[in-house]
């Protein structure tokens, strides 16, 4: 990379915004090249393509996490993808709720669903872990299961026998990627809206 290619970086990344994040937003995965473009990873995927568009590089090593700060639609929130890997990422969201006094209602977490086909998304209010790790270490650790969700589809096991771990963990085809793009993009337009206080108009928009 050039001199020029890196004050061009430079001048295309936003400030950040100077007062503290109103929202938190969570991007479930696992850490490491080794689980890049893998089912588990969807959540890690918004939060890229969230934080491109805002230009906002997920870089600074805060909360046991990779975050930035970016005024998302005009609304200053804290972006995190943990880097404790899946089944402990509830340790990274307590640390940064308690760090910014943020209620769980404005913590809100993106991750995957085998329940659902890629390109297709699933937005709830509140609810139980479902039996998602990532999910079950942050109601656990928090104590509070009223996160708003976006749920991306990664699709169902291809048999009721195949493990499920070896599935979630398995790394998507071009076709399917193609199919996580959109649902990718449908769970940005869908914070861009949620952190507006409109849930239900992204309810009605983006729910498969």
């Amino acid at each position: 990379m050039s001199i020029f290619d890196i004050f061009d970086r430079i001048n295309k990344e936003k400030p950040e915004p100077s007062g503290p994040p109103e929202y938190i937003i969570v991007g479930l995965g696992n850490p490491g090249e080794k689980y890049e473009n893998t089912r588990h990873n969807a959540g890690f995927m918004t939060l890229d393509k969230l934080a491109n568009k805002y230009n906002a590089p997920l870089k600074k090593l805060r909360f046991k996490s990779l975050t930035a700060v970016a005024d998302v639609n005009g609304t200053p929130c804290l972006l995190m993808k943990p880097s404790t890997f899946m089944n402990n990422s509830g340790e990274a969201v307590v640390e940064a709720m308690n760090f910014y006094k943020i209620p769980a209602e404005k913590v809100i977490v993106c991750y995957d669903d085998i329940s659902l086909e890629p390109s297709h998304i699933r937005i709830r209010r509140k609810g139980s872990d479902g039996g998602h790790n990532g999910m079950k270490s942050i109601i656990y650790l928090t104590g509070f299961d009223t996160f708003p969700r976006i749920k991306t589809g990664v699709g169902q096991k291809p048999r009721k026998d195949y493990d499920l771990a070896a599935w979630v963990l398995s790394r998507f085809t071009d076709e399917e990627l193609k199919l996580m793009n959109e649902g990718t993009d449908k769970a940005v337009a869908s914070l861009e809206l949620m952190v507006k206080g409109k849930t239900d108009e992204a309810m009605n928009k983006y729910n498969s």
